[in-house]
């Protein structure tokens, strides 16, 4: 297995050195690093939002989930779309906001917006607590891709410790733009490589994808309707979490801040209608997870499958270059994540309590120590806390989906204050996390994100009614005074 394990290792190094260069010479500053000094087209703009939506995710944990639970993975083709009409319309007056006041990092929206310290600090904590379980998904990614590729010769331990120290190099010196550069090798790899393994596997075993899929429901015949091969993944839940990632999908920290790094709104429109065409990658892998489960059923985990069924099926150089085009599927979002997690927590917690009169090199260079930091707490987590790829996103996603009443309310309804917005989110996230520790996820047929969403919103709204009634009641009392 020296083969395919010498091609990741080249590949990747070779993007990350792609990454280094395009970075650019000369100093690097905050407004470089972490918006890429907001001259993306819409190329650089969607080949970045592409590189931070389609991560190991995709890749493993997509055909994970068709391997082990078949119908309940098609929200996966559903929910980006959603997000992309979502983004149509939310990100444009963002970026207007963005461009007027300089801004860097979600939490800085919240502060220019509701004027509160308090609830910027809290959407940053909550914002860095929900990055590490997905920064954890992109490592834990890396070190399956390699321990398969090499057959064992390198274990997933060592692999995800390389991928640590490489991630954390390539985003301390490269910022933004090199991060969309790579982007650009990632995609056209990835791409390559789920189109050849896609239509070429279930031809290989079965004579085409309609055989395939007979074959799938002969031995399989409940595979493909809700729940599929689970108890608790039924239409409720599908929907609850379509509906839940749908609107939650831009609320990622990473995801929100690439809207500044766009050179004007149109440019984030064009992206919103051309980035739905991303969707038929995932439907590819898909195909993959199902032959996997005809072809070589049982595997202890799911994840795998499509690294499996790849190097059992391919020559050594190809299952080299799909393990290399996977690994830098997780590496490019890692350093998005990486980036929009420390600059966050140097600009809207460091510098607020600690460094109030803090510059912005000062803050640059918090930025990259801090990257360090949360660099190294998903690497802990990925070696001694490992958890199914897909679920790691998802909870992630129940905490950041958490935001988006707090951003619609700030764009588009001017009475929306403070204080609503952050009972709304608190009450919001204690919701999750009280069904998630108590194993009440799914909560009645539901996902559990998706109830503290609605409970998210209910509270937020009546609390501003109640403001607006006492804003109101005061103001009556006053002209009675008055006359």
């Amino acid at each position: 297995m020296t083969t395919p394990l010498v091609i990741i290792v080249v590949f990747v190094i070779g993007s990350a050195l792609v990454g280094i260069v395009a970075g650019g010479r000369g100093e690097m500053n905050l407004e470089r690093w972490s918006v890429g000094g907001r001259r993306f087209g819409v190329v650089l703009v969607w080949l970045l939002m592409a590189g931070e939506v389609y991560t190991a995710f995709t890749f493993l944990g997509a055909s994970g989930w068709a391997y082990s639970r078949g119908a309940p993975a098609f929200y996966i083709l559903a929910y980006a779309t959603i997000a992309y009409i979502v983004s149509f319309f939310v990100l444009p007056p963002v970026w207007r906001v963005g461009k007027r006041l300089g801004l860097h990092t979600q939490p800085d929206f919240f502060l220019a917006r509701y004027d509160s310290p308090m609830l910027a600090g809290l959407v940053a904590f909550v914002g860095v607590v929900s990055v590490v379980p997905y920064l954890q998904l992109q490592l834990t990614s890396l070190g399956l891709i390699v321990e398969i590729a090499s057959a064992g010769a390198v274990t997933a331990k060592v692999a995800t410790i390389g991928a640590f120290v490489l991630t954390s190099v390539f985003v301390y010196t490269s910022g933004l733009k090199g991060i969309a550069w790579v982007a650009i090798i990632k995609d056209v790899a990835m791409i390559v490589a789920v189109v050849i393994i896609g239509i070429g596997l279930p031809y290989m075993y079965f004579g085409g994808v309609g055989r395939m899929f007979a074959e799938l429901l002969r031995q399989h015949p409940g595979h493909l309707t809700f729940p599929g091969s689970t108890q608790a993944n039924g239409t409720a839940w599908v929907m609850s979490t379509v509906a839940l990632t749908g609107v939650g999908f831009y609320s990622w920290p990473h995801l929100f801040a690439s809207a500044f790094s766009a050179k004007d709104e149109r440019t984030i429109r064009r992206n919103a209608i051309i980035m739905p065409l991303y969707q038929l990658p995932t439907l590819l892998i898909f195909f993959v997870g199902f032959t996997a489960l005809l072809v070589v059923p049982g595997l202890k985990n799911a994840d795998t499958a499509l690294l499996v069924l790849v190097t059992r099926s391919y020559p050594a150089w190809f299952a080299g270059f799909v393990g290399a085009a996977g690994a830098v599927t997780a590496m490019v979002p890692a350093g998005v994540l990486l980036l929009s997690a420390s600059t966050l927590m140097a600009k809207n917690v460091y510098r607020p309590i600690v460094r109030p009169g803090a510059d912005d090199a000062h803050l640059m260079r918090a930025s990259r120590v801090m990257m360090l930091g949360i660099a190294l707490a998903a690497l802990v987590l990925a070696l001694w806390s490992p958890h199914e790829l897909v679920n790691l996103l998802i909870f992630g996603y129940d905490g950041v989906s958490q935001f988006f009443p707090g951003i619609v309310l700030g764009l588009f309804v001017g009475r929306a204050t403070a204080g609503p917005v952050a009972l709304g989110l608190v009450s919001g996230e204690a919701v999750v996390v009280y069904l998630i520790w108590g194993r009440q996820d799914p909560f009645l047929g539901m996902n559990a994100g998706f109830v503290g969403l609605v409970v998210n919103g209910v509270v937020t709204l009546l609390a501003i009614a109640v403001t607006i009634g006492r804003r109101r009641a005061a103001g009556a009392q006053r002209e009675r005074r008055v006359a």
